[in-house]
Order: structure tokens, then sequence, then C-alpha cells
């Protein structure tokens, strides 16, 4: 039986590595469809859902893991930049504001699954105009959720952060540690 972390994400691959090094890593091509009257805060961890259900298809003897990680302002969610003029919106609409990133897990296997949403508010400082244009003239924003990453550039643009800077990242690493353990004790195994 393995772990199998279903995720393309380079960062979710290295964060998981802090829990453990013995897993594999898979893109899945899973229809990430959000229900019209879900709960904003719960949309990352329905698509967690829908990642992990689809690793299981291919990987039906192992432990899934799926994660997503979305950027919600008011309650709208921002998914990632299409393009410049949609990423200088996201960037106007963060600008000296507080919104939540909500990064949803899931462990599934076979015979069950847990799954969670961790949520930390992020606020931005005041952007000028000139700072928002230099930030989308960079290649950074375009594969992350709201526009941005915090472990790179865009943490130049945050000034304060209450809850898991992780969760931000896109992987609540203490907290799934803890809810892994906990899974796989419930199966009489525990992380390698």
């Amino acid at each position: 039986m393995e772990l199998i972390l279903a995720s393309a994400s380079p960062r979710r691959r290295e964060l998981f590595k802090l829990i453990t090094s013995d897993f594999k890593a898979v893109s899945t091509d899973a229809d990430e469809i959000l229900p019209p009257d879900i709960p904003t805060l719960k949309a990352a961890e329905h698509l967690a859902r829908i990642k992990a259900a689809a690793a299981l298809e291919k990987f039906r003897d192992d432990i899934v893991i799926g994660c997503d990680t979305t950027v919600i302002c008011g309650d709208t969610i921002l998914g990632k930049p299409q393009n410049k003029e949609q990423c200088r919106q996201f960037m106007n609409l963060l600008s000296d504001h507080t919104h939540q990133v909500a990064t949803g897990c899931c462990i599934m296997d076979n015979s069950g699954s847990v799954s969670f949403t961790s949520v930390t508010d992020v606020r931005f400082r005041k952007l000028s105009d000139e700072e928002i244009e230099t930030y989308i003239s960079t290649d950074e924003p375009y594969d992350k959720a709201g526009g941005y990453g915090i472990q790179g550039k865009g943490a130049l643009l945050i000034e304060e952060i209450k809850g898991d800077y992780f969760t931000v990242v896109g992987l609540p690493v203490s907290r799934l540690n803890m809810k892994l353990k906990e899974f796989l004790k419930n199966k009489d195994l525990s992380l390698r």
C-alpha cells in the first residue's frame, strides 16, 4: 500500500516531504466542477475530494490525498488569472483588503475518507498601480489561485496573515500530518 499525493503542484509535493518522503505524486485528470450552491469556504474541500476520488480510480489499493486551494474575496472565489487584465482586476480587489485562503484536503482509500478545510486570513497592503503592474508582469501570478504566491514575490504585497502560512502556500502541513496519522492508525498503519 502506497501513499499517493494527487497533485501536480511542485509546492505541495515539496511540503508533503515534511510529512513523509515515502509517497508518489501524480497528476489527476478530474472534472473540477463546483455545485452552484456550495459555500465558498467549502469549495476547496469539495475539489480535494474530487481529486482524491480520481486518483483512487487509478490507485485502488492505496491511500490517496487530494488538495485544492481557493482564494476568496467577499463571496467570490478568485481562480488562476487567465491573463494580465484579469490578474490586474484581482490585485485591485485584494489591495488594502483582507481575504481568505482556504485549502481543502481529503484522505481517501477504498474503505472511506476524511476531509477538512484550513482557512487563513490574508491582508494585502494598499498597492500602487506601479506595484500591481510590476507584479503582473512577472510569470508568478498565472498558475496560482488569486493570482499571487505568498512564497514568492507575492510576499511583498502582504501586510498580515492570521492563521497557517502553509494553508496559503497550499498544504496545511501540521493539520494534514495529524489527520493522516489518525487515518493510518485506524488501519494499524503508520508513516514511514
